[in-house]
């Protein structure tokens, strides 16, 4: 299944939640931020939240500092 993925193309298995797909990436940061198609998801909902063909997935990384 293709994902537009943090601005890039990418192909990941079918039938991902939000959370596997965190887990897929090996995103490390507990307090990642995640928006699907431009809407935050509330991390209570990321077992729920299925991922789809042509996503727009973006992880955001509040601890990024400067």
């Amino acid at each position: 299944m293709n994902i537009e993925f943090n601005g890039l193309e990418e192909t990941i298995p079918q039938g991902l939640s939000i959370r596997k797909l965190i887990e897929f990436f090996g995103e490390g940061d507990p307090h990642v931020i995640v928006e699907q198609n431009g809407r935050y998801i509330y991390p209570k909902n990321y077992d729920t939240c299925m991922v789809a063909e042509n996503d727009r997935i973006e992880f955001i990384n509040p601890n990024l500092g400067g």
